[in-house]
This record gives structure tokens, sequence and C-alpha cells, in this order.
């Protein structure tokens, strides 16, 4: 297994050097399910966050992107099953794909609930509530 950081998972997916993006799309072309590319949430959360607020990809944009990488058997993705279920959640409620990570990985953790100030989580993420 191979970890990538966010810069190269952005490069193979923007393509916005195409230098850069070259070097990724032959990364990723060697990667195989011996020998994945291995991305781990803090990868994920950044990239997530990139696309939608520097490259202005639309939420089903990243919500088809991440469900692809959830199911691509050359990618090993750090709590796959965290992020599938979170995904999963997110489309259904129309709700934070990142909140949905983050009260999953807080659960599985041991967490009774997750506390926030963002009162439209609070109101449609089960078990996340709010600290007022």
């Amino acid at each position: 297994m191979i970890g990538v950081d966010t810069n190269v998972l952005l490069r193979f997916h923007v393509a916005d050097d195409a230098a850069q993006h070259a070097t990724a799309a032959s990364f990723f072309a060697d990667r195989s399910e011996r020998s994945p590319a291995y991305i781990s949430l803090v990868v994920l959360v950044e990239f997530v966050w990139s696309l939608r607020r520097t490259y202005g990809y639309s939420w089903h944009d990243i919500h088809t992107l991440l469900g692809a990488l959830t199911m691509a058997r050359d990618i090993r993705l750090e709590r796959q099953d965290v992020v599938a279920d979170a995904l999963s959640i997110a489309i259904e409620t129309n709700s934070g794909l990142v909140d949905n990570i983050v009260v999953l990985a807080n659960r599985a953790d041991g967490c009774a609930s997750t506390m926030t100030f963002d009162k439209a989580a609070a109101r449609r993420i089960p078990s996340m509530e709010l600290l007022s």
C-alpha cells in the first residue's frame, strides 16, 4: 500500500496542472489490489474541502466521485465503512458529508454524541448535539 497526499489526489482528478496530472495518472495506473493507493481521512476531508471551495464542484459531483473511490479495488480508504455510511447518510438527509464522517468516526471510537455549534448539523445529523 502506498499513501497519497491531497495534492496528488487533486492533480489526478482536477487536472489543473498538465505535468502533475500526467504523473499522478501514471501513479494511479500502477495501483492494483495488491498495491493499492491509501487515502487517509485527513486527505479525504482536505480533498472534499478543496473540490468544493477551491474548484467549485457541486455536492452531487463530489458524492459521485467519493462513491467511485469507495468502490475502487486499487484504492483503500481509511475507515472505508465510515466513509461509505457517511456518504449514504449525506445523500439521504441532505446533510454535510464531512459532518457525517466526523459523527460516524466518533461513534465508532465510542463517543455517545458529537458536540457542535453548527445548528443545521445538529438538526440534521443524529447524535450531533448543539453545544449551547
